[in-house]
């Protein structure tokens, strides 16, 4: 039996998975971004471990959403599956940030550098993040005029390099991006033609699996089969520059001089 976090797990392949985890006898701690959300679920976070309640797009509930989850112990896997598709603009985080940006790669960013470090570490990506840009001066949507598109492509491919990554600089943490493709959720839409249960049963056994092919790291998986990536995913360079321009834009550092001090650090928004 593993103990889970999951967060955007009110709708979608997040509740799915939910609800697949503890079918099996996992304890899983669910997140709704409010109250109001977190009402919507209550047959399953009755049978849930916990439930934690926060905002993605706010840093400061972000930091809360995390000592809620370090709260109840650690977990053995968090699965990172919230996330947001095409907004109509930019938008304004309460740091200042496109939207699309903080919820997609800088909250996820965030609870990875302060949720007590777990044994597996799950993102969720898209095949989308090959149409990313690998360019980083703008990564925030303050100078190009805003397509929705490019930048959850983007926010996308950040993803899947940060998983890349952190396989590469955590080796006793089994790291794995998910293209769950594009499945008929209320973000894909009803016509999305793939299927809806592999979409999340991927990063379930992953989560969670003893089968000797899910332990392993640093893969991009779409409905259980390793896939190739775009080539940025896998450039050392291009990871480095990524977690670099992550770091000055919160203030928090994941590998390096200072990454120690990551779980105690007031949160800097640049």
């Amino acid at each position: 039996m593993s103990r889970i976090f999951i967060t955007g797990s009110t709708d979608g392949l997040g509740l799915a998975a939910a609800r697949t985890l503890i079918r099996e006898g996992h304890e899983v701690v669910l997140h709704a971004r409010s109250r109001e959300r977190a009402a919507a679920i209550a047959e399953t976070s009755a049978a849930a471990l916990g439930l934690v309640i926060g905002d993605l797009a706010s840093a400061a509930e972000t930091r809360s959403i995390a000592e809620q989850v370090n709260a109840i112990g650690r977990m053995d896997a968090v699965i990172h599956n919230a996330g947001i598709y095409l907004e109509r603009s930019r938008g304004e985080t309460p740091e200042g940030h496109a939207k699309t940006l903080a919820v997609n790669t800088l909250a996820p960013y965030l609870l990875t550098a302060w949720i007590t470090r777990p044994h597996r570490l799950v993102y969720l990506t898209s095949g989308m993040h090959r149409s990313g840009s690998s360019a980083l001066d703008d990564i925030d949507w303050k100078k190009r005029p805003w397509s929705a598109s490019q930048a959850y492509s983007e926010s996308k491919l950040y993803i899947a390099t940060l998983s890349a990554a952190i396989a590469r600089h955590w080796p006793d943490v089994l790291s794995n991006a998910v293209d769950p493709g594009w499945v008929p959720t209320k973000m894909g839409g009803a016509g999305a033609p793939d299927d809806l249960e592999m979409g999340h049963l991927t990063q379930t056994w992953l989560a969670a699996s003893e089968d000797e092919a899910a332990k392993v790291s640093g893969g991009y998986w779409y409905h259980r089969q390793r896939r190739e990536p775009a080539a940025e995913v896998n450039d050392v360079g291009f990871q480095e520059a990524l977690v670099e321009r992550l770091a000055g834009l919160t203030g928090v550092r994941l590998f390096g001089e200072g990454a120690s001090e990551a779980q105690t650090l007031t949160v800097i928004w640049r």
